[in-house]
């Protein structure tokens, strides 16, 4: 089934082809809880390193193709809706960040918000990132940028089903592709990321976590055993939406330079 999206479509195409493909199955299925974390740090740096020696990889590919899906669920008010927004265009333009991607000759970014089953909206189509121009540039871009909705569930599989299509399409086959999802809350509409993971194609797709940690939840553990996956993958936390700058920018540090920087505890 995942040799259905391997080909980059739009937001609407991307819908319709849901609809084909989604059983009553999968579409009722509950997200598979682990008795155990199933990651370990080190043995994942170890994974990613070798990742980046495979024989016959390209030596001009791009370091790294990198997208980032937002939270725009019901749960995300206003308020914290613009904080997550202006702590990633602050967090893209940071000396230490900006340092990070001319030091790996650059990265595509990709950026989208995420909520209900058949709501992803575009934020920032594949661009190049080299330097403090062009971050400056990105970062404008997602500040202008409406929310699109606003009242509609966590449909994290579908969110993550359309960066899987995101990836697909980006300008340069890179050495690593990495999805991050930022979210405050677990999946409640549609099937869930063990259901996404089986129907697209993730093949060499690192996909990472930043957690919005709010009191009496459990996002946290659900991220570390539902979501995440590839080699070197990990949640980031942001103790509530204030903190959300200082979290995306360590996550986007660890993401660029990858391999055993990112499997940092």
């Amino acid at each position: 089934m995942a040799g259905l999206f391997r080909s980059p479509c739009s937001p609407a195409t991307f819908s319709a082809m849901l609809r084909v493909f989604q059983s009553p199955a999968v579409r009722h299925a509950e997200p598979r809880r682990h008795d155990a974390r199933v990651f370990r740090w080190s043995l994942s740096a170890l994974a990613a390193s070798a990742l980046l020696i495979l024989p016959g990889a390209q030596a001009n590919a791009c370091a790294l193709a990198l997208v980032l899906a937002m939270d725009s669920s019901a749960s995300v008010d206003e308020a914290e809706y613009t904080l997550q927004m202006e702590g990633l265009a602050a967090a893209l333009t940071d000396p230490e960040v900006v340092g990070a991607i001319e030091t790996v000759g650059g990265i595509y970014l990709n950026a989208f918000e995420w909520s209900g089953r058949y709501q992803q909206s575009m934020q920032l189509d594949w661009q190049f990132i080299d330097g403090a121009g062009a971050a400056q540039l990105a970062a404008a871009q997602l500040r202008r940028k409406q929310r699109a909705y606003n009242e509609f569930p966590t449909a994290l599989g579908y969110a993550l089903g359309f960066a899987a299509v995101q990836m697909k399409s980006a300008p340069q086959r890179c050495a690593r592709q990495v999805v991050d999802v930022a979210g405050d809350g677990v999946n409640n509409a549609g099937f869930g990321p063990q259901n996404a993971y089986k129907a697209f194609d993730f093949t060499n797709i690192t996909v990472n976590g930043l957690v919005i940690e709010e009191p009496g939840r459990l996002t946290v553990d659900y991220y570390a055993e539902e979501v995440i996956r590839g080699a070197g993958a990990f949640v980031e936390v942001a103790n509530g939406f204030d903190d959300y700058e200082r979290a995306m920018k360590r996550k986007l540090v660890r993401e660029i330079f990858g391999s055993g920087y990112a499997a940092l505890p």
